[in-house]
């Protein structure tokens, strides 16, 4: 009879975290489409200021603050979907998973910045409509250190593979470690990981985490991420081309 017990709870177990993992997976889609959706109101909201339509970004931003409010929302019910996912344990009683969501939901909210305006991507909306007409001069109220520190965020946490040296921007196959979340090129380290012989720990100096082939992937939001890295150096090296034609003009000037 225990033995009976305990498969049917590991049945239980198994079928919750499977579900879990489905509606996570698809609730991150759902996040990816957000993100991208932020990228190309950034974008459309430059083209208006060009055209100094100055009320349309405005209220192109007013929506950009609400999507980016829809955004923690699904942030923070992806997040627990996962933690309950990974931890949950049937009881004597039936288990009101609705309950247990928002429970969840509401500790990871707890933990994070509420306020959308202070969203990195409303500041990277902003900027990039400042820089239409002032690149390179800070926003009113901010100093040079916070225009470089703002425009530079990003959620990866390396920018090359610490095996091929590539530019994650550049890699053909980017994948994850669902672990340790550091890069690298799919075909690279898969090789890496199998000469370890399951012995494998991320070759990122200093991290202690290691490594198995299924849980490297490319996940949903890993090629939004670097996609948005690439227009933010984009958006950098247009800045940097514009201040040394002003550095030339000054040059001239004297």
């Amino acid at each position: 009879m225990a033995s009976a017990s305990g498969s049917r709870h590991e049945g239980v177990t198994g079928r919750i975290r499977n579900a879990a993992t489905t509606l996570h997976n698809d609730n991150i889609s759902l996040v990816g489409e957000i993100r991208r959706a932020l990228g190309l109101m950034k974008e459309i909201a430059v083209d208006l200021e060009k055209a100094n339509q100055s009320q349309m970004v405005k209220k192109l931003e007013d929506a950009a603050i609400q999507l980016v409010e829809a955004y923690a929302y699904c942030t923070h019910h992806s997040s627990a979907i996962e933690s309950i996912g990974n931890s949950y344990q049937p009881g004597p009683e039936l288990t009101d998973f609705k309950k247990l969501l928002e429970d969840e939901a509401v500790q990871f909210k707890a933990t994070s910045t509420s306020d959308p305006q202070k969203d990195p991507h409303i500041r990277q909306f902003r900027e990039a409509v400042w820089n239409v007409h002032h690149a390179g001069e800070p926003m009113p109220g901010e100093e040079q250190e916070d225009i470089i520190m703002t425009s530079t965020q990003c959620n990866l946490l390396n920018i090359t593979c610490p095996l091929s040296g590539k530019p994650i921007t550049e890699l053909a196959e980017p994948v994850r470690s669902v672990e340790c979340k550091h890069i690298y090129d799919k075909e690279v380290i898969m090789a890496y990981i199998k000469s370890k012989n399951a012995n494998a720990r991320c070759p990122v100096a200093g991290c202690p985490k290691k490594l198995q082939a299924s849980k490297v992937v490319c996940d949903t939001l890993l090629l939004v991420e670097i996609d948005e890295m690439r227009r933010m150096s984009k958006q950098s090296a247009r800045t940097d081309v514009i201040e040394d034609f002003t550095a030339l003009d000054d040059l001239e000037s004297e």
